[in-house]
C-alpha cells in the first residue's frame, strides 16, 4: 500500500461523509427541527 492508495481511500472516505450528511440534512424526519430552528433569530422580536 502507497501513498496513492491512502489518498484514494481518503478521497472515497470523504465522498461517503459528503453524501451521509446530504442525506441526513435532506430527510423529512428532520424537516420540523430545521424549521424551529430557523425561526430562533426571529423569537422575542415585537
Amino acid at each position: 500500500m502507497d501513498i496513492t492508495d491512502l489518498r484514494i481511500i481518503a478521497t472515497l472516505s470523504a465522498f461517503v461523509t459528503f453524501i451521509g450528511i446530504w442525506i441526513w440534512a435532506w430527510s423529512k424526519r428532520n424537516k420540523n427541527d430545521f424549521d424551529e430552528a430557523a425561526k430562533l433569530p426571529f423569537e422575542g422580536e415585537e
